[in-house]
């Protein structure tokens, strides 16, 4: 491992507003740029009430001008929503507002229900999956102009925004082998092809402009605090939200429980350890324990922890937590490399 990140879903908490939550966004923002954290992204979801990062262009930006020096990006942007050339547009808008801090992580899922799928691309009349050309033109819009190209991106051509694949499954990771690309595992909710998807991706990865050889980001969420009894209990809003997803009725980050049996069934407790499977919880000592075991399955050149922790004075200590761990295991996987 050589680095370590945010990815944040703007969480709103049960009893808090929406700017609320984009204020307590950018304030986490500022301390992880503090803690060392090389970048901090933000994901695109749609008709979710506890999530608050649906315009992720521009929550990026509210985010990189309230910081100096660490990265900022969408891990992801869902290319399925939305033009290539919009999408070219606006990160090349931020990357010239924010030279050099800029990452454009893509998707192939819509980020949402069909229904909401339906109403985001309503009248486009494009295929349902679309993917390949998609990222391609995208590529091309952020590209040095071709001759003879009559649509071009302003801003955005020639920016280079770096582009990242991100998946869940073999697909995105054939796709970012083919094309040189580098690729970040959504691990901390969909853990079951982590380890075969790495495999493929770094047998078939063919060096290119971009990169020479395969990069690899894997999701972690991260529940870290002053004991392990004191981190299972943050733990628990993660739960009930996975719990409330399973029964179809998202809604806001709900506190945490002392008990999570006393919301959900047995059946549903072996779905989230399912799901929340890659998952560092406890304290110190615990979660680096946990986080070096991922690091052990995945060999990750960077991971990407996130943590749906109710209390935002409590997630920051948990971030906090997790700067101190993962470069404790820089350091040590530095040491192994020598």
């Amino acid at each position: 491992m050589k680095k370590y990140s945010i990815l944040d879903l703007c969480p709103v908490c049960e009893g808090n507003s929406v700017g609320e939550a984009f204020e307590n966004c950018v304030d986490l923002a500022k301390n992880v740029e503090q803690f060392g954290y090389t970048r901090i992204w933000l994901a695109e979801h749609h008709n979710m009430a506890g999530i608050a990062s649906a315009a992720t262009s521009v929550v990026i930006g509210q985010v990189a001008n309230a910081t100096q020096s660490i990265r900022v990006g969408a891990g992801g942007v869902m290319l399925s929503n939305h033009s290539p050339l919009i999408i070219a547009e606006q990160f090349g808008t931020l990357e010239s507002l924010f030279p050099g801090r800029v990452d454009l992580g893509v998707g192939r899922a819509p980020g949402s229900d069909g229904l909401t799928a339906r109403a985001i691309r309503r009248g486009m009349n494009q295929p349902p999956d679309n993917f390949l050309s998609d990222l391609g033109e995208l590529l091309t819009f952020l590209s040095p102009p071709q001759s003879n190209q009559r649509v071009q991106a302003f801003p955005g051509v020639g920016t280079n925004v770096p582009v990242w694949i991100l998946g869940s499954s073999l697909f995105g990771a054939q796709v970012a082998a083919s094309m040189g690309l580098p690729y970040a595992f959504a691990s901390h909710f969909a853990p079951e092809l982590l380890v075969e998807a790495l495999t493929v991706y770094r047998q078939n990865f063919c060096p290119s402009e971009t990169l020479s050889e395969p990069y690899v980001i894997a999701g972690l969420n991260f529940f870290a605090a002053e004991s392990d009894e004191k981190a299972k209990k943050l733990f628990t809003s993660l739960q009930i939200q996975f719990a409330n997803l399973f029964r179809g009725a998202p809604g806001k980050l709900q506190p945490p429980l002392d008990n999570i049996h006393d919301y959900v069934s047995s059946t549903e407790i072996a779905a989230l350890e399912n799901a929340l499977k890659y998952s560092a919880v406890g304290s110190y000592e615990t979660v680096l324990s946990k986080t070096r075991e991922f690091l052990n399955i995945t060999s990750a050149d960077e991971l990407i922890l996130t943590a749906q922790i109710f209390d935002h004075r409590a997630r920051l200590e948990s971030f906090e937590i997790g700067s101190a761990v993962c470069a404790e295991l820089v350091e040590e996987y530095s040491k192994a490399a020598a």
